[in-house]
């Protein structure tokens, strides 16, 4: 793994406490233990009124003659397929499309049990390429990790007095071959803490980001970490819903399946 993939783990679970110090310690406290787009062609210019006089019409403003610049607010969203069914906690049957690689990442990463080294196992034993050699050593290492900064025993449940949700808002898909059948997908998303009376989470974790590689093998879109796609990774700007240079960039807000 590298440098920098090391680096950006260690920076989100420092984040990650930021939000789960303050509802981990409740709990301990009150119970004893948190691709290609396709971009319309669309342009924003009109066609001048026929005027009424002589008098030539008024120039176009720049507004008017300039194409329209997208953002991911405005452009193409990223629609998601629905799974078509589940395994030890996690969703798997996504087709065999650009769209199904994305979906199989967001639906893994909403769903990955990040605080729970036993349950994040199962899932990724079920979710992992054979050809990831050491990948879920390395996820269950960081659960652990994460879960011994917050305060908790290094293996173990999720505190049950906590509900964690994580929340995709974007994304940027990625082929990383020629075929289609692996594809690197980034993602900003938040995750969220709500404890049992109900309560808010007063310290949400925000506009993070993070990626993973699937490839299709054996009938399904699996996770790897195979050095020949691991340094082919590409690395995005910043996403921001009305920027411009997240738009060129690739990022798409996530659209759900119905």
């Amino acid at each position: 793994m590298s440098v920098d993939a090391h680096e950006r783990k260690a920076r989100r679970a420092k984040l990650t406490l930021i939000g789960l110090g303050t509802l981990v310690g409740a709990a301990l406290v009150g119970g004893g233990v948190t691709a290609i787009l396709v971009i319309g062609d669309e342009s924003g210019s009109t066609s001048a009124k026929p005027s009424s006089s002589a008098t030539p019409a008024p120039s176009k403003s720049s507004d008017e003659t300039e194409p329209k610049r997208f953002t991911p607010a405005t452009g193409q969203k990223k629609r998601l397929v629905a799974p078509s069914g589940q395994k030890d906690g996690v969703s798997i049957g996504f087709p065999r499309t650009a769209r199904g690689a994305v979906s199989a990442a967001v639906y893994f990463w909403e769903e990955y049990a990040w605080l729970d080294d036993q349950k994040a196992r199962q899932q990724l034993e079920v979710v992992t390429s054979p050809d990831a050699v050491g990948y879920i050593d390395d996820m269950i290492s960081e659960v652990r990790t994460t879960r011994e900064e917050a305060g908790l025993p290094p293996s173990g449940p999720a505190p049950g007095q906590i509900t964690f949700t994580t929340n995709v808002n974007a994304v940027r898909a990625t082929s990383m071959d020629n075929t289609g059948n692996v594809v690197q997908v980034w993602m900003e998303y938040d995750r969220y803490g709500t404890p049992a009376d109900g309560g808010a989470d007063e310290n949400p974790l925000k506009g993070e980001m993070s990626d993973l590689i699937v490839k299709w093998q054996d009938g399904q879109w699996k996770l790897t970490n195979e050095p020949r796609y691991w340094k082919q990774r590409s690395f995005p700007v910043s996403y921001e819903p009305d920027s411009t240079h997240a738009w060129a960039d690739l990022w798409q807000q996530v659209q759900r399946a119905d």
